[in-house]
């Protein structure tokens, strides 16, 4: 198959004949015609700007790729939004109003567009070139490849004006409130994938206005923006057509117990003073309910080495396991698994025995529950990759898959598809996602496909507790505001609340 190669004309550069006087000039030079959408929207100041070759830098026209699309009927009316990254290879999109002739193009269309002559401007909060008419746009070329623009809501809500009139997606957002049985796209709703709350318009005209609101999906769609009085932007993000809107689930799973932070490496010696603060989603009753909770140490020195062949089960000094089969811990209270030292820091520190402890053992002299070599650190303290999840019962194989999990670093042998795939299976998480969000590819390990999220690694064998805060919703079984690392630089005489307060991951 022949493969056919386009150079869209907005990867031109500005072209200069390369011989200069002695002034250093470059007589004879020929400005671009194209001026880039990146510098034509930092003309815009507050005020209306009517573009000449003179502002432009000696240019008159734009050219891009087209995103909009208005089959759908949920763009505003008459707007031809294109994008490109021509200056410093910065995406940035614009509209132009040219009326009905909008509607003749369609996403993947490579256009030029003649600007001298238009006004720049504000209207109803979109910034947007007015007064060109249809004759003044050129198709060069259609169904040109569009990239996809993986956006958090967190990004757009900061600085709406960057992603103007520009196709991004939205990945695994659900609504907040959460969709009610019979609820419908059309009108303003809030979306939130982790990170924020970002508005989807739906006009009650669109095309899919009437279509079920779902409960967790990927939103692709051009960001407008609304101004206010004292000229602030807030961004909505308006679907263009049904496609636009990729259905990931519609159940609702509610994790029972999360990993909010752990130390893994205290002032001074490791061994029996490591321990993993979890929170319980629901009422537990370990007696009744068991669970796991295993730590995979990927340093050099870890036997078996090379790929973890049995994944959380490879065992030795790769992966231990502690079963939790006994106590209880209450809705949205922290409990705590092991070492029986139950310091805050090390030897000589805070006592927390008091804390709600529901295994404990002394595993520099104890082997795991069933796998699992006794060690003097459970985790890696020298840059390699360590890891913790959290499993349903207490059998754990190489297929298991944990209910949360989390990695710090990425250092070791960790992930392989040769001769067949191998690695640590994860679960989905604000973290990590069992197929792509994006292609829906199977991607089941750390380090596969999108599964890259890592924490950072601490100084080694100062005491740093790492806090993991974050916001998760109970009735709809997401996080509504994904886990950040917080690294708390603990003392011998730090107090609980360092630990359990402020910053630290809350339910909703």
């Amino acid at each position: 198959m022949k493969k056919k190669i386009f150079y869209p004309l907005f990867f031109f550069p500005l072209l200069f004949i390369v011989s200069c006087n002695k002034d250093g000039n470059y007589p004879g030079g020929t400005i671009s015609p194209y001026i880039s959408i990146y510098d034509v929207r930092d003309l815009y100041k507050g005020d209306d700007v009517t573009l000449t070759k003179e502002n432009m830098f000696g240019s008159a026209k734009i050219t891009g790729v087209v995103v909009s699309d208005h089959s759908g009927k949920n763009l505003p009316a008459g707007l031809l939004v294109l994008q490109d990254r021509r200056r410093l290879s910065e995406l940035r999109g614009i509209s132009v109003n040219i009326g009905a002739d909008a509607a003749n193009y369609v996403p993947g269309d490579s256009v030029i567009v003649n600007v001298e002559g238009a006004t720049l401007k504000r209207v109803d909060g979109i910034l947007q070139i007015s007064g060109a008419t249809g004759s003044a746009v050129t198709k060069v070329s259609s169904n040109n490849p569009i990239p996809v623009n993986r956006v958090p809501s967190s990004a757009v809500l900061a600085n709406p004006d960057k992603y103007e009139s520009t196709l991004i997606v939205i990945v695994k957002a659900g609504f907040n409130p959460s969709a009610a049985p019979g609820d419908v796209l059309a009108g303003d709703k809030k979306i939130n994938d982790g990170f924020g709350d970002l508005n989807l318009h739906t006009e009650t005209t669109a095309t899919f206005a009437n279509n079920p609101a779902p409960f967790l999906a990927n939103f692709y769609g051009i960001v407008f923006s609304k101004q206010a009085a004292d000229k602030s932007l807030t961004p909505n993000l308006r679907m263009r057509t049904t496609d636009d809107l990729v259905v990931l689930s519609s159940t609702i799973n509610v994790t029972p117990i999360i990993i909010t932070g752990f130390i893994s490496d205290v002032a001074g010696a490791d061994g029996n003073y490591e321990y993993i603060q979890l929170m319980a989603t629901r009422d537990i009753d370990f007696s009744v309910t068991p669970f796991s909770v295993v730590v995979t140490n990927n340093a050099n020195a870890s036997v078996p080495t090379g790929f973890p062949a049995n994944g959380w089960a490879t065992g030795s000094m790769r992966t231990y396991k502690m079963n939790l089969s006994s106590g209880t811990a209450s809705k949205g209270t922290f409990f705590y698994v092991g070492g029986t030292g139950k310091l805050i820091n090390g030897a000589s520190s805070t006592n927390i025995s008091s804390l709600n402890w529901i295994r404990s053992f002394n595993y520099t002299t104890t082997d795991g529950d069933g796998f699992g070599t006794k060690t003097g650190g459970l985790f890696a303290n020298s840059g390699n990759a360590s890891g913790l999840a959290v499993f349903t019962g207490t059998t754990v194989t190489a297929t298991s898959i944990p209910i949360d999990v989390l990695f710090v670093s990425t250092g070791g042998s960790l992930y392989t598809t040769t001769p067949t795939a191998q690695g640590y299976h994860i679960g989905n998480t604000d973290w990590y996602d069992v197929k792509n969000p994006i292609t829906l590819e199977d991607q089941p390990f750390y380090r596969a496909g999108s599964n890259t999220l890592n924490m950072s690694y601490t100084t080694a064998d100062l005491g740093y507790f790492y806090k993991l805060g974050g916001e998760y919703n109970i009735a709809l079984g997401r996080w509504m505001k994904a886990r950040t690392q917080t690294n708390v630089l603990l003392t011998k005489t730090s107090a609980i609340t360092e630990i359990e307060g402020t910053g630290a991951t809350v339910l909703r």
